[in-house]
């Protein structure tokens, strides 16, 4: 198991992810709507694990074939939704900066989670730093845990949604898929 580390905002945290979106964008474009950049380095300030999220958006179910066909011929396997019911997981691009590689369907509760705390953070510096500090502590604390640590990062993450908008619905469907089952 390997430690948590979480680095300070890195302006090339960008620069990566222009050149991941370069090496997969001409090969999905003519299938794919769009391709994001999510998660902690998405967010100017925010300090991150250095890993690169990206997310294809697709407009419905049927296109997620064509985007695995075309990610399988540049070597980027589909490994499913890792337990993320409407989020598809892949593996890295060789030889390439760390990244996640998902695809979700437009308006899916994982892409809408995704997006609504990126553009949350990047609007509310105030609560990129909290954020930031609270990831600190947390690797400090769950140092070789990493369940632990996304635990731990859960109930900001549902107050930033809650504040965001999404209902008391949408909260108890995602604190659902959240929950691990009792051993």
């Amino acid at each position: 198991m390997s430690t948590i580390i979480i680095k300070p905002y890195d302006p090339q945290w960008a620069a990566q992810f222009e050149l991941l979106y370069n090496a997969i964008w001409p090969h999905i474009s003519e299938t794919a709507i769009s391709l994001e950049h999510v998660g902690s380095t998405s967010v100017p300030g925010l300090a991150a694990k250095p890993i690169i999220d990206l997310t294809i958006v697709v407009s419905n179910k049927d296109k997620l074939s064509n985007v695995i066909e075309h990610l399988a011929a540049m070597g980027i396997n589909h490994i499913g939704n890792l337990g993320i019911e409407g989020r598809e997981a892949f593996t890295r691009l060789p030889g390439y900066p760390d990244h996640n590689l998902y695809a979700c369907v437009a308006g899916s509760q994982p892409l809408r989670n995704h997006i609504t705390i990126r553009n949350t953070l990047r609007e509310r510096p105030d609560l990129a730093k909290a954020y930031s500090e609270l990831k600190y502590q947390l690797a400090e604390s769950c140092r070789n845990d990493i369940d632990a640590y996304v635990e731990g990062k859960s109930a900001f993450l549902l107050s930033l949604l809650k504040h965001s908008g999404f209902s008391e619905a949408e909260i108890s469907a995602i604190e659902k898929v959240n929950r691990k089952p009792e051993s």
